[in-house]
């Protein structure tokens, strides 16, 4: 006969110990940043393809609070990040990592824009949205088609997007 004591060690000795929880998303967010024109800043990487400002989320940080530190890290421009909105989340999940990114907008950055990291960036340059290239990163072609599904020329770069409330066609 068993007691209930029993039973209780019975239990934990067969019961696995948990697995330890690891990594399974990267959390970003990617910047338009618009000029009083109306002009889209990009990015050209040294392999040709374009791309917005921005980058990974840190740990305790705010989408916001991200997009206004990875602005000023990579191109010397300056927003708070109140000055920052957050138009959707997105997420993508066509590899074995999930990309979560917050698609976000500014009109208030100051300053000019500076290569700072060299090493990721060649150059950046201002776009009318009409014309912005069709050879972009694909997070970046996401953020612009959220910030503007007009743009009937971005590459089609499949992701879920959950809109934020208070969205605005361009800005």
């Amino acid at each position: 006969m068993t007691t209930s004591g029993d039973r209780s060690e019975h239990s934990e000795q067969e019961r696995p110990e948990r697995a330890v929880p690891q990594p399974h998303a990267v959390v970003g967010v990617g910047l338009v940043v618009l000029d009083g024109d109306g002009r889209v800043l990009l990015g050209q990487s040294h392999d040709g393809r374009w791309e917005l400002p921005g980058g990974k989320v840190d740990p305790g940080e705010g989408f916001e609070e991200a997009a206004a530190r990875e602005l000023a890290e990579e191109t010397a421009l300056r927003v708070t990040p109140e000055g920052v909105r957050v138009l959707s989340v997105q997420i993508e999940a066509q590899s074995d990592l999930t990309r979560l990114t917050a698609a976000a907008v500014t009109t208030g950055a100051e300053g000019v824009p500076v290569v700072t990291e060299p090493h990721k960036i060649a150059r950046w340059e201002w776009f009318e949205p009409a014309g912005i290239p069709s050879s972009l990163y694909a997070p970046s072609a996401a953020v612009l088609r959220a910030w503007r599904p007009d743009l009937s020329d971005l590459p089609d770069v499949p992701s879920y997007d959950y809109p934020t409330t208070g969205r605005a066609a361009n800005a």
